[in-house]
């Protein structure tokens, strides 16, 4: 990689590349003696954003894509939807409609993070095709407690992301119960009460209309042991106790920053997110 440096800069940074590229020479001797898990450094360098993305979530190939986009002066929003697109389009590679879901918003999320932190890994547990009540398919996205390593508003695009990947597959929007809506509202409060506090106190009636609009289901993996009383063994919801992840990108993230997030999605042209206007 080429840098616009000064001599000395330039000197530095080449001393920085050679130490480093001597541990990791001293690494590989002693992990090549076989008395730790894996026989290679399981850290590796990346150069630049293309090279972390691939890195970190892929898919195979996604790098040299990334770079074109950086070349072309696409910002990190941007890129993120065009590369959610390519991949659910099999760019990469053919991948089943649920994969291919999953793949787009990690990715994305990597990228508006600038792969810096645990979100794409962590905070998505997995992505599924579930039904509505009227038999039609949806997308929902699991989120578990690493989420909070991306910002807000990153949380929240997250779920941007999801409903242009949900259209491009052809999906219906979430249709969420009044008892998942319910649900939802009392897991927050008890999550406020014996857990956490969140970065904003959003109103019940803010909540309620958000989750009756999200076109897709910001849902998650258990995070603590409190459960929930009223609103218990709900077929489309597979735990009865709190699910940090989706609560925090729906309280802090589609709630808390709607006005950014609408911003952002009128600046992009991207349909449908027209009711947080409304918040």
């Amino acid at each position: 990689m080429q840098l616009a440096a000064t001599d000395d800069c330039s000197r530095y940074l080449t001393t920085l590349e050679e130490g480093l590229s001597s541990l990791y020479k001293v690494a590989r001797q002693a992990r090549s003696r076989g008395l730790d898990p894996t026989l290679e450094p399981e850290p590796y360098v990346a150069r630049d954003l293309a090279e972390m993305v691939e890195g970190l979530v892929g898919p195979k190939g996604v790098a040299d894509r990334v770079r074109e986009l950086v070349a072309a002066k696409k910002d990190k929003h941007e890129m993120a939807f065009v590369l959610a697109s390519d991949i659910v389009h099999a760019k990469f590679g053919h991948t089943e409609p649920e994969g291919a879901a999953e793949q787009a918003i990690r990715t994305a999320l990597a990228i508006m993070t600038g792969g810096i932190t645990a979100a794409p890994i962590q905070g998505i547990a997995h992505v599924r095709i579930k039904e509505n009540f009227d038999r039609t398919r949806y997308l929902a996205v699991y989120f578990a407690g690493p989420i909070r390593s991306a910002a807000g508003t990153e949380q929240a695009l997250i779920l941007v992301v999801a409903d242009y990947v949900r259209r491009i597959l052809g999906l219906e929007p979430y249709k969420p119960t009044e008892a998942e809506i319910r649900r939802f509202l009392e897991e927050l409060r008890l999550y406020e009460r014996e857990v956490s506090r969140f970065q904003y106190h959003i109103s019940d009636e803010d909540l309620i209309f958000a989750l009756q609009n999200l076109p897709v289901e910001a849902t998650g993996t258990e995070t603590d042991r409190v459960e929930v009383s009223s609103y218990r063994n709900l077929p489309r919801i597979e735990t009865n106790r709190i699910r940090a992840g989706g609560l925090r990108v729906v309280n802090d993230g589609i709630v808390g920053r709607s006005q950014k997030v609408l911003r952002i999605v009128e600046e992009k042209g991207i349909v449908g997110w027209d009711w947080l206007k409304k918040l």
